[in-house]
């Protein structure tokens, strides 16, 4: 029986009955955490919330609640506006994501004093006020409404949808014999089961990530839970929308018609949750509050549940007010005493968040993506790339010691891939991907292992570069929707000007750099519309002409492939033709995601991604050395992260032309894309460390060479990524304009003896390298130091 459960999808009817009267609890319990398992590892996720009963009254009268009353207990009949707001703002300021809006069903049906507020209020029904609030609280604060309001018209839910992340609604049960005289819902008409499955139904048929559930101990069979949880997944199959399934016991309340009833023991509590994991399979998320279940939370996890629900840190459960939520902390050690990992998910789940299109409507998607992670989950800190000068709390990555890498308790799953790693076998994308998604005791053992190949190919120094970046024109026919940097022919009021720098101020600049001891320029610009293959022929040679022995390091694929278009070469002959010019090395910029599904969104206009690796491929065939980058944090996935990898490790095993790796958080500030409300505000600080200690993993011993941008992550970020598998802290700079116009403030040049800190400060040893990574001599500068800072 065991056998043949693990091979079927999903049980049908007939095997569901079967499991639930011939297995034992033990063993739907194992197979519960089994299927758990495969859906959601080691991650048990909860939702950071705040609660807002916007009314209590109810047309309802279940036999069980205390949260419905009448007119006469309360001060107000409902909750302002600005007071619903000020309460979200409280949350907002204690890490909330979620404001749950929990209301009485239309009691302006049943109570005339409702009618009045209303009335005064300036509305028709009670759910017409909730999309207010819901949608002032939305703007204000930024936190995504949930809402619970009950049964609800495909009117209602329309309404309703414009200003939330999520709905849900209870189910509770499908027994119409609950209704009857004497029974828990008699008197209760919005709890006709009929009713409810019919909101459930027009749910799905508007495309809302929509939250329900049973609640158990109130009377019904457990052959009624069975119907009604295959209820439920009926629905689910047809129309995709159901998010999670709780199962809520009942807990007697004093002063109810039901304060006598004995609730649901342990037996039954965990017999349900297994059942319903069983009947949904590994990728449905099972719900069980963690207030209603104290001392019994580690048995809840081994069967099956993968969620916690909400939790709030400010606001009571006002349904269930004699039930406290326990502290983030108890709560999260339990979970790792279950052997899981608590992590903070938004109201709507991952799955739902990623595919915005069809669920989410168009004014809530930038909200969702302001507060989301490149996995879907709640963003765990507020790092901002190219802004943030201290780094989260809670990060701690020692120096790698030979004798503690295996420290840390990592989940079977990653232990696998670093085995593989550290065996020295390729890994596949969704190996790669399921990287980017290591967090706590799996984030610390992915870093480690980076680290350890650190050591073991670069040994401890860390190289920098004196340099200078020279952007020649900020004027672009490109528009990329990253980019704050390229400029138009025509200034507008909120922009830099426009500018173009002639092939004599250039070399100006280079000289300067000479002097100040660099030995490396970086030399790139915007798509000039007056610019020909020609213009970087001249740039090129201006500079060389100047200091014939500084090192070109220069122009983007994308530049390469429109010199050589515009003066009818192949890209070869263009390279050759900058090689006799004093070329040395490209910049592998341009690069962004390596997936055209992704270049689609970021720059349609712009070079595909088998352009971009036939550029470099060409430079290097040539012996043209480059590096390689990617800009990643934006409306990208982890799958993407892997993908654009592994298009470099392909190459570099053809080619060996790339010098280094560097990765570049997407700084979204200024950033057209984020402005209109349609990227993600770039990566995590999580994300960003690990993006250094993945591509460490996935490229060792290809490429060498892990580099740290200190623009983007700050001087303290930047450090912390020498012990996630970088060896390299990029250049000095001199002039850093595309980060900074892109809304960082991390300054245009940071000094030899600043990056020597850093790297002595983390146990580790600088030097001076070129471009190539030869030890450079470092030359006395005989000019000050340029400390313009950004602004």
């Amino acid at each position: 029986m065991r056998d043949r459960i693990r091979q079927v999808a999903l049980p049908d009817t007939k095997t569901v009955h079967e499991m639930a009267t011939t297995l034992s609890l033990t063993q739907l319990c194992e197979l519960a955490s089994e299927s758990r398992d495969t859906g959601h590892g080691s991650r048990v996720s909860y939702s950071r919330k705040v609660f807002i009963p916007l009314t209590r009254l109810c047309r309802d009268f279940c036999h069980y609640c205390t949260f419905a009353t009448t007119p006469k207990h309360l001060g107000a009949i409902y909750m302002s506006t600005q007071e619903a707001v000020d309460l979200a703002r409280q949350g907002q300021a204690m890490g909330c994501k979620e404001a749950l809006f929990t209301l009485g069903e239309k009691p302006e049906l049943r109570y005339p004093e409702a009618r009045q507020a209303l009335d005064e209020l300036g509305f028709s029904t009670t759910l017409e006020y909730v999309a207010h609030v819901a949608g002032r609280v939305l703007s204000e604060t930024g936190l995504l409404p949930h809402i619970n309001a009950g049964c609800m018209t495909p009117q209602e839910i329309s309404m309703l949808r414009r200003v939330s992340a999520s709905m849900g609604i209870m189910l509770e049960s499908v027994s119409d014999r609950l209704c009857e005289k004497g029974q828990v819902h008699y008197g209760s008409p919005d709890k006709n089961p009929a009713v409810r499955l019919r909101t459930l139904e027009d749910a799905g048929k508007a495309r809302v990530p929509f939250t329900t559930g049973i609640l158990i101990g109130i009377g019904e069979t457990r052959g009624e839970r069975l119907s009604s949880l295959l209820a439920i997944r009926g629905l689910h199959e047809k129309y995709g929308h159901i998010q999670e399934i709780i199962i809520q016991n009942f807990i007697p309340k004093a002063d109810t018609k039901m304060a006598a009833i004995k609730p649901p023991d342990n037996e039954d509590i965990l017999w349900t949750l297994a059942m319903a994991r069983l009947i949904f399979g590994p990728d449905m998320s099972i719900q069980a509050p963690p207030n209603l279940n104290p001392g019994r939370l580690v048995e809840l996890l081994c069967a099956g549940i993968n969620d916690w629900g909400g939790v709030s840190p400010l606001t009571p459960d006002h349904v269930n007010p004699e039930s406290p939520w326990p502290q983030l902390e108890t709560l999260s050690a339990k979970t790792r005493q279950g052997g899981k990992s608590l992590q903070e998910r938004l109201t709507i789940y991952p799955q739902y968040a990623l595919d915005p299109g069809p669920w989410l409507d168009e004014d809530i998607r930038p909200y969702v993506l302001k507060l989301m992670d490149g996995a879907g989950m709640g963003r765990e800190d507020d790092w901002i790339t190219g802004t943030s000068v201290e780094v989260p709390t809670g990060i701690d990555l020692p120096t790698f010691p030979a004798t503690s890498f295996n420290r840390g308790r990592r989940t079977n799953r990653f232990a696998g891939i670093l085995n593989k790693v550290h065996g020295g076998d390729a890994l596949t994308v969704d190996e790669i991907s399921g990287l980017f998604d290591a967090r706590d005791d799996d984030f610390l053992a992915v870093c480690q292992s980076a680290d350890r190949l650190r050591e073991k190919h670069c040994g401890d120094e860390v190289s920098y570069i004196v340099n200078r970046n020279i952007n020649y024109t900020n004027i672009c026919t490109y528009r990329c929707k990253f980019c704050a940097f390229a400029k138009g022919r025509k200034r507008t009021p909120a922009s830099d000007a426009p500018y173009l720098k002639s092939p004599v101020e250039v070399a100006d600049l280079v000289v300067e750099a000479w002097q100040r001891g660099a030995t490396e320029v970086c030399l790139q610009g915007g798509i000039h519309p007056h610019f020909t293959g020609q213009s970087y022929l001249d740039i090129c040679g201006a500079v060389h002409r100047a200091v014939p022995d500084m090192h070109i390091h220069a122009f983007s694929p994308l530049e390469i492939m429109h010199g050589a278009e515009s003066l009818g070469l192949t890209v070869a002959q263009f390279l050759g033709e900058l090689q006799k010019v004093g070329l040395k090395t490209l910049p592998g910029t341009a690069a962004e995601i390596l997936s055209d599904d992704v270049r689609a969104i970021l720059c349609s206009d712009k070079l595909s991604t088998m352009q971009w690796l036939d550029v470099i491929g060409t430079a290097h065939e040539l012996g043209l050395s480059s590096t390689a980058t990617i800009m990643f944090g934006h409306v990208d996935r982890y799958r993407h992260w892997g993908i654009h990898l592994l298009n470099i490790l392909e190459l570099q095993r053809r080619t060996g032309g790339f010098t280094e790796f560097v990765p570049l958080p997407f700084v979204a500030g200024e950033a057209p894309l984020y402005r209109r409300g349609q990227s993600r505000r770039g990566p995590t600080f999580r994300e960003a460390l690990l993006m250094h200690a993945v591509a460490r993993l996935v490229l060792s011993p290809h490429i060498a060479n892990i580099q740290t941008s200190w623009v983007k992550m700050g001087l303290a970020g930047a450090g912390l990524c020498l012990n996630s598998g970088a060896n390299d802290m990029g250049g000095t700079l001199m002039n850093e304009s595309i980060t900074r116009a892109a809304g960082a403030m991390h300054g245009q040049e940071m000094t030899p003896q600043e990056l020597e800190k850093v790297v002595r400060d983390h146990g580790r040893r600088p030097y001076q390298r070129t471009t190539l990574y030869a030890r450079a001599e470092a030359r006395e500068s005989n000019l000050d130091p340029l400390r313009v800072q950004a602004v």
